[in-house]
Formats: structure tokens, C-alpha cells, sequence
């Protein structure tokens, strides 16, 4: 990650997990490139899909008026680097505006094990039961991630379904897992 023009800013980030703004999208876009080529079956999104976007992509991605579509939270280690992001869209349609999907988890190799990954998804869902209109958070997962399934059960999440042939990988078709968390419950 770039180094903070505000040293404060920085020792702020060490073991945090906060949402990402635009000023973050250089480390955000290098942690998600890397996740896409290193876990294909883990997404729908390529890494050459998103290799070609422009910087400007990832930073409104992350900027203060994608709030109304999306977030996406970070953690950072004990240097401040970014090591894990996931995000959180929401419906626009009026009968849907009750629903949110997580997406884009990711992890770096470097950080799995220390607790990231678990502190991401409750803090995406913090937020979203932050918002009174939000009923519930969807996700998919691809079959046969045991390791992430159970990451969602532990944080909620209840499989609802399986979308055979979901996506294709190197000309195997893999299916996706459907998960939900009613944000009514009490929280993992």
C-alpha cells in the first residue's frame, strides 16, 4: 500500500478494519487483482476484467457517493498495509431496498488465520443493520469453499440454495452457494 501523507492517519489503520475511501483504491486494486488471479473459482469477476479499469474505477468505487450503491470495508495488519476488503451493494428498486449482498472478500494469503476475514463480514453487517430499511444480507460462495462457507455460518449466514453451472473457470462449470443472515437476529 501507498504510504499516508498523515502519519496519525497511518497508525490509525494498524490492526483496524474501517470503510475504504477513494484514497485507498491503489492498495484496494492491487489486493483484489491479486485475489481474482490467485482464486479464479472464488469470483465471477476476472482479474483481466479489472486489470484494464482506470485507477479513477476503483476510487469511485470507494468514494463518498457510491454510499448510495455500495461499501467496501478494509483491514489492515500491524504495518497498516490493506490486507482484506469485502463490500457491501444494496438494492435500488423499491420492492428489493429491504436486501444487501456482500461481496468481494478477500483475504491476503500473508493475513488468513489472524482473524480478518470474520472481522470483515461483522463489519459489513454492522453497517447494514445500521441502515433501518435493511432486512437481510445475501451472498454467494463457490461449492466446495468449505473454509469461506463456514467463515459465513460462523458470522450468520444460512445456505438457502445452489445455482448449478454459476460460473465458468477454465471450462469447468462450478456452481455458487446461496447464503442469507436476517439482520433481525442477534448478531455472531
Amino acid at each position: 500500500m501507498f504510504a499516508s501523507e498523515n502519519e496519525n492517519e497511518n497508525e490509525n489503520d494498524r490492526n483496524a478494519v474501517r470503510r475504504l475511501v477513494a484514497a485507498d483504491a491503489a492498495g484496494y486494486r492491487a489486493l483484489m487483482l491479486d485475489a481474482y488471479a490467485t482464486h479464479p473459482s472464488a469470483f465471477t469477476t476476472t482479474a483481466e476484467e479489472r486489470s484494464g479499469l482506470p485507477l479513477e474505477w476503483w476510487e469511485e468505487r470507494l468514494g463518498s457517493d457510491a454510499g448510495e450503491a455500495s461499501v467496501v470495508y478494509g483491514a489492515f495488519d500491524e504495518a497498516g498495509v490493506l490486507v482484506g476488503a469485502a463490500g457491501l451493494s444494496f438494492e435500488a428498486r423499491q420492492r428489493a431496498r429491504h436486501k444487501a449482498t456482500l461481496f468481494g472478500m478477500a483475504v491476503a494469503a500473508s493475513a488468513r488465520r489472524a482473524g480478518f476475514g470474520r472481522r470483515l463480514v461483522l463489519a459489513v453487517l454492522a453497517h447494514a443493520r445500521a441502515i433501518e430499511r435493511l432486512r437481510l444480507v445475501q451472498l454467494t460462495v463457490t461449492e466446495g469453499n468449505s473454509t469461506a462457507q463456514a467463515l459465513y455460518e460462523r458470522c450468520g449466514f444460512q445456505v438457502f440454495g445452489v445455482e448449478p453451472l454459476a460460473i465458468a473457470v477454465d471450462g469447468v462449470l462450478l456452481a455458487k452457494v446461496h447464503m442469507w443472515c436476517d439482520l433481525r437476529a442477534s448478531p455472531a
